[in-house]
């Protein structure tokens, strides 16, 4: 059987979708599963929203079974954190049975050093975003949060997500996309030529002619209209999407 690893972000799991929901278990059942490939790797906005470890939901509790199962068959699943679920913490990682990653991780993929990120870090031109971000990582913001009332964080979530709504609507759709120059630095941060992120919901692989060298970026699809993923075996990588 030929070696395979897969990546997927974005799929926005929610209560309001469970099409999507039931796409992604398909997804490992005819997929992950059957093929006993070599690793899932989640780069990020897996859920709508997180707002702790300690609210399980019907649909988190649902999800943490079916990856659980995965990875008790012996496949190992990583997980990198997006900017929607980025204080998810080790309680809710042990109970679906994944690893969770560094923002920016260097993997070796095949013989191929390769760096997987979400990729909202590179959304530079978004300097409204980017202030946020910086904030919402530090050490302070993340245990303020955790430490309000479940409904409070609810209700943050729930208004955070209608005024990012209207930013975007108003942002012109260049400024919502990374920029060549963080792309750059990030390939150069970590001497790579190969990158794998999603957040920009723009599935498609970019190559860079830099020192002579060719430095290929490839972005993962959402799961809004589709299931998409990028397959990588030792010989290829190939991005694919299937409709829902």
């Amino acid at each position: 059987m030929t070696r395979q690893t897969y990546f997927i972000a974005d799929l926005h799991l929610s209560e309001n979708r469970p099409d999507i929901t039931a796409a992604f278990f398909k997804f490992l059942h005819s997929h992950i599963v059957p093929q006993k490939v070599d690793a899932l790797y989640i780069l990020g906005d897996f859920f709508e929203v997180w707002v702790g470890d300690d609210y399980v939901s019907e649909l988190s509790a649902a999800v943490a079974k079916q990856l659980k199962a995965v990875s008790n068959s012996g496949i190992p699943i990583y997980f990198v954190h997006g900017n929607r679920d980025f204080i998810m913490r080790e309680k809710y990682a042990n109970m679906a049975g994944m690893t969770l990653l560094d923002e920016q991780t260097v993997i070796d993929l095949y013989g191929t050093p390769t760096v997987i990120l979400h990729g909202d870090e590179m959304c530079t031109q978004d300097i409204e975003y980017q202030k946020f971000r910086q904030k919402s990582r530090g050490w302070w913001w993340p245990k303020l949060m955790l430490a309000m009332p479940l409904w409070y964080r609810k209700k943050i979530a729930r208004d955070a997500r209608e005024k990012s709504k209207l930013s975007q609507a108003d942002k012109p759709i260049e400024i919502l996309d990374v920029v060549q120059s963080a792309v750059l630095e990030t390939f150069a941060k970590h001497n790579v030529a190969n990158m794998i992120h999603g957040h920009t919901h723009r599935p498609n692989v970019h190559t860079y002619e830099v020192n002579n060298q060719t430095l290929t970026r490839t972005v993962l699809g959402d799961w809004y209209t589709q299931g998409s993923y990028l397959v990588v075996t030792p010989e290829l990588q190939q991005l694919i999407s299937t409709p829902l």
